[in-house]
């Protein structure tokens, strides 16, 4: 039986519509694995039913983090936050964590992922960091736009054995301090924290670009997906 895939869904603004973009489903079927697009709750005892038959959980992309789970006010630059799915995602995180689930969180989930771990956001890199990097990308987005520096030694670097790959960049916000339990496994050349792990734990990974869009043309994109996928399976 292929591993279940809870993905946390999204909502667009101005849409009534529940989805996901196509890229994290596609990627989880072809790495072995049976995605799931949960229903939007907050509701504890849902959460829990959901990471309880789940064997593994897709944090995704999406809407700014709001600052407040930081202890900040929200600057002009931030966006909109979705409260709601703020704190579907601590939820499912925090009981993922709890059961010992595979987490695989992408760009916004890996943001929300290390808040909810006790680190914080650079809330817009064009006005609070020092860099010559564009990492909010002119669409298309499917395609390589700045290169990551691989941490040797590292789950990544043991996966794809490079010291360093090109990604896409989607952002403007960025781990600023890491959470508790975090450890770096990419950086961008600027410094920017791109990947991290969580060692005591089973599979608990993160990235800032997104590998669902890069998956069709580039193996090492969906190579992640395949170790997640083999994670939920164990």
């Amino acid at each position: 039986m292929k591993p279940m895939i809870v993905v946390i869904p999204q909502l667009f603004p101005g849409s009534d519509n529940i989805l996901t973009r196509p890229g994290y489903m596609t990627e989880v079927q072809v790495a072995g694995g049976m995605p799931l697009l949960a229903p939007p709750t907050e509701k504890d005892e849902d959460i829990l039913q959901l990471i309880e038959m789940a064997d593994g959980l897709l944090v995704p992309g999406g809407q700014d983090v709001d600052p407040a789970m930081y202890g900040e006010e929200r600057l002009p630059e931030c966006g909109e936050p979705q409260g709601w799915r703020d704190r579907m995602e601590q939820k499912a995180i925090l009981k993922a964590l709890e059961l010992n689930k595979p987490i695989f969180a992408i760009c916004r989930g890996f943001q929300i992922l290390n808040v909810v771990l006790g680190g914080d956001l650079y809330q817009d890199i064009p006005t609070q960091y020092d860099t010559t990097i564009e990492h909010s990308m002119p669409q298309p987005s499917d395609r390589l736009w700045h290169e990551v520096n691989v941490v040797p030694d590292s789950p990544l670097y043991d996966l794809l054995g490079q010291d360093s790959f090109a990604v896409n960049s989607c952002h403007h916000q960025a781990v600023r301090r890491l959470g508790k339990g975090l450890t770096v496994m990419a950086t961008a050349p600027d410094g920017i924290t791109e990947a991290y792990w969580m060692p005591d734990k089973p599979f608990v990974w993160g990235v800032q670009w997104h590998p669902e869009r890069l998956g069709e043309t580039e193996q090492n994109h969906r190579k992640l997906f395949e170790a997640f996928i083999e994670a939920c399976r164990k």
